[in-house]
């Protein structure tokens, strides 16, 4: 949910109170399972969502070439374990592979991002490896095998020399919904189906070179392709991507195997999902670690108000994170700072 190319990111962190925080640190073990069964996910996912909303934008990939810079600090200060929450595509599957969180759900106002991320979770399960992944993601049978200590930009550069395959791009489409449908039991409707093909065509059609203003209304030409994305560093010369190694791909792998990834349709405004999220945590005794924003603020100047209770409504920990995308900086904001109106001028 992004326009701004050139920017940098935001961490931003919030808490409630001494008395919250006091609370918090005397907290028991959180009570979320380390598995969630096919149904449980499938229940989390629609009871937590709320009615396909509108975005002026499609999104199949980021446009944020600079996500990866805040991730030395986050990792510097947020131990593995506790709860993601993100927004959008691919973005967040390095966040997961970096930060290693115990469950993670992805919001986004779309009904078609969710479609997305359930196309990658079959994609992550039925690929047991990197080069599998990028081949099925964009249809192309590389002739030279990528070993497993390949670079990033090795694996698509290979990728992306090799011509499309029709007859691949038919079968990864079909073992994709076999895999949502027949093996998880997901009750997906005709248009969610329909909408995994579109999608897949997508980047049938763009191969790693594909861009966030590729088949997408988005008037902004000058942003990273898929491939920029998955050979980008931190500025310190780490890649820290799940495209990285294999490593980090396994990992988020493993969570996608377990059902830890959940996808869930919300507005950040939204009357349902937050809340449901943050009722859910509270529950279980569970605590926000790191909150993936981007720049989704940036589009709620008329509802502010809903914003700041939906994000009241979640258990955070006290030193949690947001991750903000915000043109031309990068600021530290302290914990018990709380946003009070339009975040591009002043919090």
């Amino acid at each position: 949910m992004k326009r701004t190319v050139n920017a940098a990111f935001v961490f931003l962190g919030l808490a409630f109170g001494i008395a919250w925080v006091q609370a918090a640190q005397q907290r028991l073990a959180d009570s979320l399972p380390t598995q969630y069964t096919d149904a449980e996910f499938w229940r989390l996912v629609t009871d937590f969502s709320e009615p396909d909303g509108e975005f002026p934008y499609e999104n199949f990939v980021s446009n944020e070439i600079n996500y990866q810079v805040v991730l030395p600090e986050v990792t510097r200060r947020i131990a593995p374990g506790g709860v993601y929450l993100g927004v959008a595509p691919e973005q967040n599957f390095t966040y997961v592979a970096a930060i290693k969180p115990k469950v993670a759900f992805i919001f986004d106002i779309r009904r078609q991002n969710l479609v997305e991320l359930l196309m990658y979770k079959a994609l992550f399960e039925i690929s047991p490896d990197r080069q599998e992944f990028a081949s099925r993601l964009f249809s192309r049978r590389p002739v030279k095998l990528i070993g497993p200590s390949s670079s990033p930009s090795e694996l698509l550069v290979e990728i992306n020399a090799t011509r499309p395959d029709a007859a691949l791009h038919t079968q990864t489409l079909q073992a994709i919904r076999d895999r949502l449908t027949r093996v998880h039991q997901f009750r997906l409707n005709a248009d969610d189906l329909e909408k995994i093909g579109y999608i897949l065509s997508v980047f049938y059609k763009g191969g790693p070179r594909m861009d966030y203003a590729y088949a997408s209304r988005s008037p902004n030409a000058s942003v990273p392709s898929f491939y920029n994305l998955m050979v980008a560093t931190d500025g310190r010369g780490k890649n820290w991507s799940f495209l990285a190694n294999e490593e980090n791909y396994r990992f988020v792998r493993a969570m996608q195997e377990k059902n830890l990834i959940v996808p869930v349709v919300g507005d950040f405004a939204g009357p349902k999902a937050i809340k449901a999220v943050g009722q859910y945590l509270r529950q279980h005794q569970a605590t926000v670690r790191v909150f993936y924003i981007s720049n989704v603020e940036d589009y709620l100047s008329g509802n502010w108000s809903d914003y700041r209770a939906n994000l009241a409504s979640l258990p955070l920990e006290p030193t949690g994170l947001f991750i903000r995308f915000a043109p031309q900086q990068t600021l530290l904001r302290s914990i018990t700072e709380v946003p009070a109106r339009w975040p591009g001028r002043t919090w």
